[in-house]
């Protein structure tokens, strides 16, 4: 099996059935994901190295606006996008069979799970995985060691409380928190105005 062939599998949802070609090359690449990402996580490196090194994970370039503060951990990485200026913290984690797409000026807290992947409900067949992807909109701020769970959307402008678990989509421009997360207000139209000019 290629890669662009997982892909077009995961990206349709298609379940990925214990034991099958698909989970066993979802199984190779992840061992290829944790070589690389333990290069990441492994001594010093300048912003021009961790760029670099995202992209080799990820399979694609990223833009220099773009910053990560290692330690960082994916277990396939070659479904994730992310836009200009996105700036992810230390500590995070993304499951990203499903997809992850972060747009433009977006902010990833620490130690925050983005899982894209549900297993199968029926006991006997528990080990299959249902991919969902997670998309986040541009300008949003997940904070800190919050969970976004698979099949979410978050609309441009939103805030994630730290510590929520977001299990639903959320409306731009709105703040959430709890668990499960619920809207907590909506963010002042005037701060959106400033916020779209920066």
């Amino acid at each position: 099996m290629e890669l662009q062939e997982f892909l077009d599998h995961l990206n349709r949802g298609e379940r990925v059935v214990n034991g099958s070609r698909e989970h066993r090359f979802m199984s190779k690449a992840a061992f290829e994901a944790m070589k690389l990402t333990a290069r990441l996580n492994s001594g010093y490196h300048d912003p021009d190295e961790i760029r670099e090194l995202f992209s080799q994970i990820t399979g694609k370039p990223v833009d220099r606006s773009f910053a990560l503060f290692p330690p960082f951990h994916t277990d396939f990485g070659r479904n994730i996008t992310v836009g200009e200026g996105v700036f992810i913290n230390s500590g995070c984690r993304f499951q990203d069979q499903g997809g992850i797409t972060i747009g433009a000026g977006s902010l990833i807290g620490h130690n925050v799970v983005l899982a894209t992947l549900n297993h199968e409900m029926d006991p006997h067949h528990r080990k299959d995985m249902h991919p969902a992807p997670i998309v986040i909109g541009r300008n949003v701020w997940i904070g800190s060691n919050a969970t976004v769970c698979p099949g979410v959307t978050i609309g441009d402008g939103a805030v994630v409380a730290a510590g929520a678990v977001v299990a639903k989509d959320i409306p731009a421009n709105m703040v959430v928190g709890g668990v499960p997360a619920r809207v907590i207000k909506e963010i002042p139209l005037q701060a959106v105005k400033t916020a779209w000019r920066s």
